[in-house]
């Protein structure tokens, strides 16, 4: 009787003690920020971007900064309008002439607006 009622306490803690850390511990969050775009920028610019890295960043919201989100938003519109994903894989930029223009653009107004933040 002794035995069963160790393996039942021994058992009840090793139960209770997963559960209270389970309950404890927090859903690890994301947190987009302007200097994650402005790299990711810099790397579509300079061909260097991947079209997932490009799309695990653009295609994920940012809900703590809304003109963040509208950057973002426009980066996949660029992507849409400008997008030659076949041209990746031969090491070719992923935008077109037009949307690299328009991406640096939006790359020089961000970087500017980060910069005036942070002042």
């Amino acid at each position: 009787m002794a035995l069963y009622l160790l393996v039942l306490g021994v058992c009840l803690l090793v139960i209770g003690s997963v559960l209270v850390i389970l309950m404890t511990a927090s859903t690890p969050r994301y947190r987009t920020e302007p200097k994650d775009l402005l790299a990711l920028f810099d790397k579509a610019l300079e061909s260097r971007v991947g079209e997932t890295e490009w799309n695990a960043m653009i295609g994920y919201p940012i809900r703590h900064d809304e003109y963040l989100d509208g950057v973002r938003r426009r980066a996949s519109q660029l992507m849409d309008e400008y997008g030659r994903r076949w041209k990746l894989a031969q090491g070719k930029p992923l935008l077109s002439d037009a949307g690299q223009q328009e991406l640096k653009a939006l790359r020089d107004h961000l970087a500017a607006r980060t910069a005036l933040r942070e002042q």
